[in-house]
């Protein structure tokens, strides 16, 4: 389970590390502010709809560290090269709504990659996948 103490103090790095307010980063992964205020004072877990879209935002957050707090932050690839995040490039390249994730595809693979080498097979109790009109599969 999440400890909301600890997950706000990583959400407090990840913005320090980005030089964004809690409002800027509201708007940067489309989340309300209020969200995000109860996020950092550790009144409220984070929701599956917000982890993922930090992760997809803001390629330097490993998503065991975000939730755990085990692994790095930035993620040891990128440590010696600060990544702007998608969005903003995206919106500054073009105002167009297909450039605003180009590397979605690319950042789920990701993910779903890391969830396999870093789990161990034995202590997996149930799998969900969730599906944009709102339906979802569950397997245990």
């Amino acid at each position: 389970m999440v400890n909301s103490t600890d997950f706000a103090k990583r959400l407090q790095k990840i913005l320090d590390y980005y030089s964004l307010s809690a409002t800027a980063f509201s708007e940067q992964i489309d989340f309300n502010r209020s969200t995000i205020s109860h996020l950092l004072s550790g009144r409220n877990k984070p929701s599956l709809e917000f982890v993922m879209k930090v992760l997809e935002e803001f390629p330097e957050v490993e998503l065991y560290w975000l939730m755990n707090g085990k692994g790095s932050f930035p993620s040891e690839g990128n440590e010696t090269e600060k990544t702007t995040p998608k969005k903003i490039v995206s919106e500054a390249s073009s105002n167009s709504q297909a450039n605003l994730f180009p590397d979605e595809k690319i950042s789920k693979e990701k993910i779903t990659k890391e969830i396999v080498q870093n789990t161990n097979p034995s202590a997996i109790e149930r799998i969900v996948i969730f599906f944009k009109d709102g339906s979802f599969k569950s397997y245990e």
